[in-house]
């Protein structure tokens, strides 16, 4: 049975292989669809950002980021309960400390609001819950920068040598408290580098580094500088934070941090971002962790409260076009939803 179409039509879909190939053959059916799915979004790629804080029974929800708050210590036993009982494989902590100074001392001090978040997490833990640190200070500075702050350079700016040393006094607090992971998040120069010979030389060598390795100064960031409680109190982050015009550079940052030790390399944020992700992926095959951040996840939020697209679909596309591009694991406010919507499924 012949097809009756236009004379160059014929031409050129007979060159392009048309009608013995149709790829629709592959799509009409669901289980085929997915049998020859190429990219899969699981509750096992996914990471769940937590806020902690000093008191007790305070469970403060953050109004830009729907259904996440900041929760004292005495709180975690039965957030961990309800995180693995949804299957999710780990979580990464963000300190809120009662005082805060200039260089950010509460950060390693061991018995700070993280470090006993560490302790009581892996008490309550039943299935070994993964727990990942940010390793920062703009939480812990009463300025909001990543580290301490200095004019060497002719303008107020933060000390990126000085900034290393505390670094590493953190990495060692944390990992004394039972840190699974550090994920140093400043992007200082040599940071890599001064946490992992600070961890080797106590003898955690075993302890693995996730790098924010190319981590750009974005716009996306403002959710979550009120649920952490970190925006800066004068100037802005562009001098240690990436240009988001730039990839070229992402790669030098991510070759450094490897050379330097680390283990999984971060890609932050990650809508706007995923040629970054698979420039990563493709050129050094490494783990790659992409962070959807708090303003991905307020912008879908607040669209779908007006109803204006289908959250759940949304969603589910966005994290998959995530891991399509290379991300190995994605952390995401969205980690609970997408377990509960993963389970029904």
């Amino acid at each position: 049975m012949s097809i009756d179409l236009p004379e160059k039509l014929s031409q050129e879909t007979a060159r392009a292989g048309f009608p013995a190939t149709r790829l629709r053959r592959l799509r009409q059916h669901p289980r085929l669809r997915e049998m020859v799915r190429e990219s899969t979004l699981a509750v096992d790629d996914l990471i769940l950002p937590l806020f902690v804080r000093t008191g007790r029974g305070v469970r403060q929800p953050i109004s830009s980021m729907p259904g996440h708050a900041q929760m004292s210590v005495d709180l975690l036993a039965s957030e961990v309960c309800e995180i693995e009982g949804l299957g999710i494989p780990a979580v990464i902590l963000f300190g809120i400390p009662e005082h805060k100074d200039a260089i950010g001392s509460a950060s390693w001090d061991d018995d700070g609001v993280v470090q006993q978040a560490i302790r009581a997490i892996k008490d309550a833990s039943k299935h070994e819950l993964l727990v990942i640190i940010d390793l920062c200070f703009c939480e812990y500075t009463d300025h909001g920068h990543c580290g301490p702050v200095s004019e060497r350079t002719g303008r107020v700016d933060v000390d990126n040598d000085a900034t290393l040393e505390n670094l590493a006094r953190q990495a060692l607090s944390l990992a004394r408290s039972g840190a699974d992971m550090i994920a140093p998040s400043g992007m200082m120069d040599g940071m890599v580098a001064a946490i992992r010979s600070a961890l080797d030389a106590e003898g955690f060598e075993h302890l693995p580094i996730m790098s924010y390795a190319a981590k750009y100064s974005s716009a996306f960031y403002g959710p979550f500088r009120q649920a952490a409680e970190s925006a800066p109190q004068f100037g802005d982050r562009r001098s240690y934070q990436m240009d988001p015009a730039n990839s070229d550079e992402a790669l030098r940052e991510v070759e450094l941090d490897l050379r330097e030790g680390a283990d999984i390399i971060m890609v932050k944020p990650a809508m706007a971002y995923g040629d970054i992700i698979r420039r990563v992926k493709d050129r050094f095959g490494v783990p790659v962790a992409a962070y959807n951040v708090s303003g991905e996840f307020a912008m879908v939020k607040a669209a779908a409260d007006r109803g204006w697209i289908d959250e759940q679909r949304i969603t589910l596309e966005i994290l998959t076009g995530i891991k399509r591009a290379g991300a190995d694991m994605i952390l995401t406010y969205f980690a609970k939803d997408v377990a509960r919507w993963l389970q029904t499924a």
